[in-house]
């Protein structure tokens, strides 16, 4: 499971070495539309989300994993042979697409088995090995890039889905049996989708995921061109990053170790707060700070972010699919594409708002948590799960 979540790891952050280079080759006369590289993939991922659940209810969980891996596949053909911007998006739009399938499917499979605090439990454990491949995605992007191009990254990332497609071929069995498979009627569909609109706690923790996921991609969409205009590391900038994602492991640890007693409610509000604290110390420290201080602050609020993915994506999949069991992989498609997509709505504008500085990513950070938190106080409901 955390190699299909690490799928997505891959093509978003082995790309971010690769960023400056796009935009030489592809647009150099709008160096941040190179940026879009990363979110016109998660846009694609969000929209496919939208079919792949319900496909796996009927088709059942491995066969749609990898139909999807193979239109991944294929896409990464046509991002290796795009001549423009324009085409690569495309490409990686339809790449994003692919991609869905592993994210969205294999959560459906955990539900499959697991539920509650044991499923949540489970999830901080894939996120914890998840959050490893961030280490090495952009050393290895880097290295490839020396070697063979930026373009070669794409075909790296084929190779990786087809080895991850061998494993789960050979080693986990299918999750839902035909006796439990539902038929692809568009009347049975909607009666689904509207018994998710009736839990408050799936649209609640919709929300809650876009929200988080708009702040994570903006703050990938961003930390690049921050380590390289204004603390100039940007040869360094893959081992810094890597750097971050180890520290940043401690959060799914911490989540693992605590979740079961403290229950995911409270850790969802307690770790937004935490954030929202830490983003403000941050902007008002680096307006008074530079140099290694500087940089130093940048790292440390840099790991928190991630941390905080680490503390609640997998407490918040975990509320929204309690209620939701029988209809597992249409609700992991309809909450997944929900979240994606608002994500990318919200990150889109705070990534293209780089100036030169960090303080447009810090205060579009501060707005979404902040929203987060207020949402998490007043909607999420008393620690009950």
């Amino acid at each position: 499971m955390a190699m299909l979540f690490a799928t997505i790891a891959l093509s978003i952050d082995a790309m971010l070495p690769a960023l400056p280079r796009i935009a030489a080759t592809l647009s150099p006369g709008a160096p941040n539309a190179a940026q879009l590289v990363i979110t016109s993939f998660v846009l694609g991922m969000g929209m496919g989300t939208l079919f792949t659940g319900p496909l796996s209810d009927r088709f059942g969980r491995k066969p749609v994993i990898m139909a999807g891996a193979g239109v991944f596949a294929l896409a990464g053909v046509a991002c290796y042979l795009a001549p423009t911007l324009e085409s690569l998006l495309v490409a990686r739009l339809v790449q994003g697409i692919g991609a869905a399938a592993p994210r969205t499917v294999s959560l459906a499979m955990i539900r499959d088995l697991f539920a509650g605090r044991e499923m949540a439990r489970l999830m901080s454990f894939v996120m914890m090995v998840f959050t490893a491949v961030p280490a090495i995605a952009p050393l290895m992007g880097q290295g490839i890039i020396a070697l063979a191009g930026w373009q070669a990254i794409f075909l790296a990332l084929i190779a990786f889905a087809g080895f991850t497609m061998l494993w789960l071929g050979l080693r986990q069995p299918e999750t839902l049996p035909p006796a439990r498979r539902r038929a692809l009627h568009l009347g049975s569909l909607v009666a689904a989708t509207r018994e998710l609109g009736r839990h408050r706690i799936v649209l609640v923790s919709i929300l809650l995921q876009a929200l988080t996921l708009g702040a994570l991609f903006a703050t990938l969409s961003s930390i690049q061109p921050i380590f390289e205009t204004v603390h100039h590391r940007a040869d360094s900038f893959p081992l810094w990053f890597a750097l971050i994602a180890v520290a940043s492991m401690s959060g799914s640890f911490l989540n693992s170790r605590v979740v079961m007693s403290l229950g995911m409610r409270r850790v969802v509000r307690a770790t937004y707060a935490a954030q929202l604290g830490l983003t403000l110390a941050a902007l008002v420290l680096l307006g008074m700070l530079d140099g290694n201080l500087a940089f130093a602050v940048q790292v440390a609020w840099a790991i928190g972010l991630f941390a905080m993915m680490g503390l609640t994506m997998g407490n918040l999949n975990a509320l929204a699919m309690e209620p939701v069991g029988h209809i597992a992989g249409l609700a992991a498609s309809v909450i997944s594409a929900l979240g994606t997509v608002g994500s990318v709505l919200l990150a889109i504008p705070v990534g293209l708002a780089f100036d030169g500085s960090a303080v447009p990513l810090l205060v579009g950070v501060a707005v979404l948590i902040g929203l987060a938190l207020l949402l998490s106080l007043k909607a999420l409901g008393e620690a009950r799960d």
